[in-house]
Formats: C-alpha cells, structure tokens, sequence
C-alpha cells in the first residue's frame, strides 16, 4: 500500500481519532487518495460517493398492467352485453320492428288477411285527410286530452297539498287514492258503467234526490264524453298526486317559513313560493298526462261506449283499432298511427316551449 498500512488507511477514511497528527494527515490522505485511484478505473471514481441503483424498467409494468386492464373490461363488457342480451332482443323484437314495420306500411294497401302488399304512396295519409270519421276522431281526442290533463293537474296538485299535512291516518289515505292506479282499465268502466247508469246508477239517484236532471251519460251523445273524461280523470288523478306529493316534500320549508314570517298568507306563500318551484313537477305531470291521455284511454272508451254514441267519444286510439282489426286495414291504420304519434309529439313540443322557459332544473 505505499507505505501506508491497512489499518491507518481505514482510520484515515473513518476519521479514527488514532490517526496521525495533523502536519503529517495531508500526506497520508494524499497517499491513500493516490492509492484508491490507482485501484479503481476512473469511470468508477463516482461508485466512491454513491452507487447509482439502476432505475426499475416501469415501461414493462404498465404495459402489463394495462394489459390485465383491457382484458378486465372486455370480460365485464362481455357480460354486460350478455345480460343486456334479452332485453335488446325484447326491444328489437317488440318495438324497433313494429315502427319500422308500421311505417313501411302506412304507403302500402294492406289487408291483413291477403298476402299481396301494393305500394300506393302517401294515398293512405290523403284519404285520411278526406275522411270525416277521422276528422272527428282528431276533434274527440284534442277535447278529450285537454279535458282529462286538465282535470288531472288541478285534482292531483289538490289532493297533494291535502295530504302534505301532519295527519292521522294520512298513508291510508295515499294508499286509497293510489289505489285506482293499479285497477285495470276494464274493471274501472265496468264499475263507473254501473255507477253512471241512467236508471238505477247511484249518480243519477242522488240527482233525483236533489230534483235535478239525470242525464244519460255514456248513452247520450251529449253526455258521453263527460263521463269517460270524468273516469279517466278518477283513474288518473292517484298516480300524479303521488308526483306531487314528493315534489312537494322536496321544497325547503326554510322559503316558507321566510315567507310567513314576512307576513305572507297561504295564498301568497302557494303562488310565490309552492307553485314556481312546482313548476318542473308540472311539466312532468303535462307531458306525461297528455301520452297517457292519448294512448291509454283505448281499453276505457272501449269498454264504456265503443266510440259513440254517433262516433262521440271516438278517439284516435280507437279508430286505429278499428280500421285495424275490425276493417283490417293495416296500411290504413300505421298512417293513423303515425299521425297519432305527430299529434302528441306536436302537443309535447308546446308544453316544452311554453313552460320550458319558466322551468329551472
């Protein structure tokens, strides 16, 4: 080692309070630094400080977590088509078909019980143009929508403000008035058949209590549609009172209790306060009410007046059932349907506009 001993070499590098004294320590750190260079290759003098780890090769993990990634998400993508399966089936089957299918037929000349399908072009929508029992189907359904959607709004919005209220027995009440809900739609103008019948119906005998005039009902022409528009509205009136009354049980009763300390009344606390914030609900209630009035009043109509008397309560809905499966004019009838479908498209386009601007979501 030059001179120099192993054990002073290490002192030296560990700062061993043994080691020379300071005018000779120079020398012997010359000496050991002349040493160690002349042992170590110069491309190593940095391994004397601090070896440098070589760094982790993260490329080939991530590729490989990536890798486990994708392979996750296509098995979970795979199962979700597959459980999805039935259900696009249902809707493929069932729905996607029968539009496509309707609107290929509404310009054909179809009987349903004849095979040949002759392509006549917009003739089956002219001659409903031209054709006065649709007109009055047309007329029947615009009076019938706005009656009954009307009706609706004012009872339902009613009633949920009756049973927004700290009462006893209030979830029986809930449940009574949802209860025509889920009652189907023949039992319902059965019942209101009977209730509504001129002779010995329970409506008219209370009128004859009161001396009043007892009406014919759904066998008056004058009369029949009043008494659909009031079962329909009676069927109709527990499913959106329902709506209202979680809208209602949603609004902060911090706004009304600012209001009342204000010196607001219950009017004015309704109109300021209840019925803007309602007004998303309302739309709801609007647009909903206005589908089901236009397509879910065929098995009602039909079971209490067949569409008359004199073709009085004979709507849309009805008249596509029967020049489809009573005339067996399905050509015919997918152009009635498509018109129904632009009747309450065009009737939800002017709620959205005229109370979209007034609505805050």
């Amino acid at each position: 080692m030059s001179g120099l001993g192993e054990n002073e070499f290490f002192s030296i590098l560990l700062g061993d309070a043994s080691k020379p004294e300071p005018d000779a320590a120079s020398a012997y750190e010359k000496a050991a630094v002349g040493h160690l260079r002349a042992m170590v290759p110069p491309a190593g003098e940095a391994a004397l400080t601090q070896e440098k780890a070589p760094a982790p090769d993260r490329r080939g993990k991530a590729s490989i977590i990536g890798r486990i990634r994708r392979a996750v998400r296509q098995e979970q993508a795979r199962y979700g088509y597959f459980f999805l399966l039935p259900v696009l089936l249902h809707f493929a089957v069932f729905v996607a078909f029968p539009v496509a299918f309707s609107f290929y037929l509404s310009f054909h000349e179809w009987n349903i019980l004849s095979e040949v399908k002759r392509p006549i072009g917009l003739e089956n929508y002219a001659a409903l143009l031209r054709s006065d029992s649709f007109v009055r189907s047309v007329l029947n359904t615009a009076v019938f929508t706005f009656s009954t959607v009307g009706l609706t709004v004012v009872f339902s919005l009613a009633l949920a403000l009756a049973l927004d209220r700290p009462i006893r027995g209030v979830a029986l009440f809930r449940g009574i008035f949802y209860s025509p809900v889920v009652t189907s739609a023949v039992a319902t103008g059965l019942v209101w058949l009977w209730i509504l019948d001129p002779h010995f119906g329970i409506v008219n005998q209370l009128l004859a209590m009161v001396h009043l005039p007892q009406p014919g009902w759904a066998s008056s022409p004058e009369w029949a549609m009043p008494a659909v528009v009031l079962t329909f509205t009676w069927r109709e009136v527990g499913f959106f009172t329902v709506i209202y009354l979680a809208a209602l049980q949603g609004i902060p009763l911090q706004y009304r209790e600012a209001a009342q300390i204000d010196g607001a009344g219950p009017w004015q606390v309704f109109r300021r306060i209840t019925l803007p914030l309602l007004m998303p609900t309302t739309l709801f209630v609007l647009v909903m009410g206005t589908i089901r009035a236009t397509q879910l009043s065929f098995g009602l109509i039909y079971v209490m007046t067949g569409g008359g008397p004199v073709d009085a309560t004979n709507v849309i809905v009805l008249y596509l059932y029967q020049q489809a499966f009573e005339f067996f004019k399905m050509g015919y009838a997918s152009a009635v349907a498509y018109v129904l479908f632009a009747f309450t498209f065009v009737l939800t386009l002017i709620q959205f506009k005229v109370l979209g601007r007034r609505t805050d979501f």
